[in-house]
């Protein structure tokens, strides 16, 4: 999947890795997609919560081994 920006956010654990993401968005044009790979078991709740709240789009979320990584495009 193509993606404008990537934020790695492993070894973070909740809340880091939303913050992140939310800063990093912050600075990205509306349309543009976020990739970030996080370690955090729980971050694949915080994330469908976060998109859900924010209106920002989780266009996919997989699992590797211990590592989880998302595709979020920014409202």
């Amino acid at each position: 999947m193509n993606f404008d920006k990537e934020l790695d956010a492993r070894g973070l654990n909740c809340p880091l890795p939303i913050l992140r993401t939310k800063k990093t968005l912050n600075e990205m044009t509306s349309g543009q997609t976020l990739k970030v790979i996080a370690t955090d078991p729980g971050s694949v709740k915080d994330f469908a919560a976060f998109a859900k709240q924010t209106g920002n789009e989780l266009l996919s979320s997989s699992e590797s081994g211990s590592e989880y990584t998302f595709f979020i495009q920014k409202k």
